[in-house]
This record gives structure tokens, sequence and C-alpha cells, in this order.
């Protein structure tokens, strides 16, 4: 019997797959659980069109991180620190700040985890490597100056 996986079964399949199994397995086991439904032509085209809207909203969800791209590489946060002799900071500054800095001058939310620094220890400018999407990687430039 051809069936239609609506969740992922491990060792049969994936969900959106279609794919023949037994016929008792399929009764008793997939559709009566809800892991999958029969093979129509109504279900056929239900994931078709299930596919065309995640192709679809992938798509916008690649070209929001395009544009975010654009305005975020524009832009400079500056954030002041206690420093030494030389430039050197009492401590560092953490992707925590500088995403709250973003936030509080710009209005722009970025997850912390997805800017790839280990922490900026001396004053200048640094520029913080932000992964907005699997595909787009922006720049932000953090300038660090001294506090008063």
């Amino acid at each position: 019997m051809k069936v239609v996986f609506l969740k992922d079964v491990k060792g049969k399949g994936k969900k959106g797959e279609v794919k023949n199994v037994a016929d008792g397995y399929a009764q008793n086991f997939l559709i009566k659980n809800g892991y999958a439904v029969e093979a129509s032509n109504q279900a056929l085209s239900q994931l078709q069109g299930q596919k065309k809207l995640e192709e679809k909203n992938a798509a916008a969800e690649l070209q929001a991180a395009k544009d975010l791209k654009e305005h975020i590489e524009k832009l400079e946060v500056e954030i002041k620190a206690k420093s030494g002799e030389g430039g050197r900071l009492f401590g560092s500054i953490s992707t925590k700040q500088i995403a709250s800095s973003l936030e509080k001058a710009h209005g722009i939310k970025i997850d912390k985890r997805k800017m790839d620094c280990d922490g900026i220890r001396s004053l200048g400018y640094t520029n913080v490597p932000v992964k907005l999407h699997q595909e787009v990687k922006a720049t932000l430039k953090v300038h660090v100056v001294e506090e008063a």
C-alpha cells in the first residue's frame, strides 16, 4: 500500500515522503497512529501544495536575511568600556553586550549566539561576523571607546 508520511518514522520514512509499505503495517500502525495517510490523489496534491508553500517561505526568509545583511553592514555599534594602559580592556566585550547595544542603538534584535566572536579585549574597531541565515553572513563593525 502506498502511503504519504505525515511524521518521521524511524527506519521507514521521513515527513512528506511517499513510500510503499505492507498493508497491515500501514493500516494497523501508520494510519491508526496518525503517522501517515493513504496516498490518494487528494493527499498527493496536498503534499505538493505544502512543498510549494515551504519553498516560498524559505525564499522569503532568505531575501529578508539578505536585506538585513545590507542594513547591518552600514551600521556601527559603539560600546564604552574601562581600559588600562595601551588600550587593553579590563575584561572583555561579550557578544551579549554587542547584541544589546545593537538593539538599543538601532532597534535590530540579533541573537548573541549568531555572532562569531570570542570577546573583544582592546579599544578600537573590530569586525564581528554575524550569521543571519545558512547562506547569509554579515559583518558588524563594533567600535570600542574608552569610558571617561
